[in-house]
């Protein structure tokens, strides 16, 4: 676990004991995190972090972007988006069919600026879904340098080079920071 050895206790909403419905109503990733980190963080007095991700895909506008989980439809099994996508890229090839998964991390806390970082992972769509680890759209993004999607790489690999890893070791130094700053004895997530 990237986070595990702050020192530290991090709790999920759930584990702290936070129900709130949060409205994602933002325009990109970064909105969407710090929508989420400040109404949490206006609850509690705690370091809280939130991430908002999601697939790009080049070739449709950068779609599904900030809908990714929304995408055709909350519903809508990720079967039915995986090939909605690959039918979205036929006929393209190579760098044509270019697609990103982002993650955007926002932490916050009383009394602080609320801070945003990004993690990114460049790949392509596959041309058929592969792999039964991950979830989501895991299936259907392939990593060339990989030769294999991301669904098709082995938990500890993925969660290595995964967008969220990249955010959350970006936004380490910032939670530390804060840490020594404030003495603080629980981060949130």
């Amino acid at each position: 676990m990237v986070l595990g050895d702050l020192g530290c206790e991090i709790l999920s909403m759930k584990e702290a004991g936070i129900n709130l419905d949060i409205v994602e109503d933002g325009t990109t990733f970064e909105e969407n995190a710090i929508i989420k980190a400040e109404a949490i963080a206006a609850v509690t007095d705690a370091i809280v972090l939130a991430d908002d991700s999601g697939l790009e895909v080049d070739c449709m506008d950068k779609q599904p972007g900030v809908y990714s989980a929304r995408f055709l439809g909350e519903d809508t099994s990720y079967v039915i988006k995986n090939q909605y996508i690959i039918d979205q890229c036929a006929g393209k090839v190579g760098a044509e069919r270019s697609a990103r998964f982002i993650a955007a991390i926002a932490c916050a806390e009383k009394g602080y600026p609320t801070v945003t970082v990004r993690g990114v992972i460049e790949g392509q769509i596959a041309f058929e879904p592969k792999g039964e680890n991950g979830f989501g759209y895991d299936p259907i993004f392939f990593l060339p340098e990989y030769g294999k999607t991301t669904a098709e790489l082995p938990l500890e690999e993925k969660n290595a080079i995964s967008h969220r890893g990249r955010g959350l070791r970006a936004i380490k130094p910032i939670i530390k920071e804060r840490m020594e700053a404030i003495d603080a004895g629980t981060c949130d997530q």
